[in-house]
């Protein structure tokens, strides 16, 4: 599998499927997850309630339709809040891990990430880009490509240095 990085907004990217850092009650929310239900329409809520009634476990992933987005799948994940005392790191290497199987049981074969839980949840950028990078590597799957979006250009140049 290919790990690749641009610099743009996740809810543009021309992929199979998208992952959204969601929160654990699966209702939309700020950050990346705010722009994907809004970009998404009501569609990925409605399919967040009827899938997810008491949403997901920190580390877990799950999938609802893409809605408006140009993706076909969006592929929920609930990062750990570093903030909140949640530091286990395999919580947040779980969240690439299951996306990935997710992604293979879809067919997905091109898949954009966020880094999982390095913004309003405060997991250290440094360690968010390597556990993000190390753990796509490591992972065995039929996607093709792991495209990693990042929104600012400081962001990018440390994916991008991870990559080599």
């Amino acid at each position: 599998m290919r790990v690749t990085v641009v610099q743009g907004d996740i809810t543009e990217q021309p992929v199979d499927a998208v992952v959204n850092a969601a929160n654990s009650a699966m209702r939309g929310g700020g950050g990346v997850d705010g722009a994907i239900h809004r970009a998404g329409g009501p569609a990925v809520l409605e399919d967040c309630i009827a899938r997810f009634p008491h949403g997901l476990a920190t580390g877990e992933a799950g999938w609802t339709t893409a809605g408006n987005l140009p993706a076909r799948w969006v592929i929920h994940v609930v990062g750990p809040n570093h903030r909140a005392g949640q530091r286990d790191r395999s919580l947040l290497t779980s969240c690439y891990a299951n996306a990935l199987r997710v992604a293979d049981e879809l067919g997905a074969r091109s898949v954009a990430f966020p880094l999982v839980s390095a913004g309003i949840y405060g997991w250290p950028l440094e360690d968010a880009v390597a556990a993000a990078v190390d753990t796509l590597r490591e992972t065995l799957t039929e996607v093709e490509e792991a495209r990693i979006v990042a929104f600012s250009p400081a962001t990018y140049e440390l994916i991008s240095a991870r990559i080599g």
